[in-house]
């Protein structure tokens, strides 16, 4: 599975941290998620805890739902 990328943070001084994807607005977090969204990024890799806090990431059930005879052509 290949490894998010094009994900970007900015923490502005209200306490709200905007990510976006590729230039375009994925999700705010506000307050204690904010606080809670920095703890993490800074400690991990940041693309994949970005993917992961945005919901934005692939669950290893591609391949299955490729394979699968409805999904065939």
């Amino acid at each position: 599975m290949p490894k998010p990328h094009g994900f970007t943070h900015e923490a502005r001084p209200d306490g709200t941290v905007h990510i976006t994807h590729h230039n375009r607005p994925a999700t705010t977090l506000n307050g204690d998620r904010a606080a809670r969204f920095l703890t993490e990024v800074t400690s991990s890799d940041p693309q994949l805890v970005m993917a992961r806090w945005t919901g934005n990431y692939k669950r290893g059930n591609e391949r299955t739902a490729r394979d699968h005879p409805r999904n065939r052509r």
